[in-house]
């Protein structure tokens, strides 16, 4: 069964599908879960890709003032999406331990970023969660 981590690095590149390749959503959860992706995976991919456009200026207005010189459109897009779809499910997911969330992001931000995104991500992050 493929963990939590995997299913964040699915949502992630739906995501990045979405913004950057102007697919709809329900395409690129398609395209990134397959037909072998469990019902469990694909709900809960589905959620993140769903909540984080529907939140995202919701979102947007968390994160903006704490990026300290930098603007939402100046950062990597990466950067960008790993931070709304944390801030989403800091906000509306609160099963997940906001200690998770967190190093999760990380996780995906050192994977798919930049060398320093981790250490921004979390820095971030920590002074928004609730």
């Amino acid at each position: 069964m493929p963990s939590r981590r995997h299913a964040r690095e699915l949502a992630l590149q739906a995501l990045y599908g979405a913004e950057v390749g102007h697919k709809e959503p329900a395409e690129m959860i398609d395209e990134t879960v397959g037909a072998a992706g469990s019902p469990e995976t694909r709900s809960f991919v589905r959620d993140l890709v769903l909540g984080t456009l529907d939140h995202a200026d919701e979102s947007d207005e968390v994160i903006a003032p704490l990026l300290e010189g930098w603007t939402l459109d100046r950062l990597p897009t990466i950067d960008r999406i790993v931070l709304r779809m944390s801030v989403f499910e800091l906000r509306h997911r609160s099963e997940t331990p906001r200690p998770v969330v967190i190093n999760e992001a990380v996780e995906l931000a050192k994977k798919f970023s930049t060398e320093d995104s981790g250490r921004f991500i979390n820095g971030v992050l920590s002074k928004a969660a609730p």
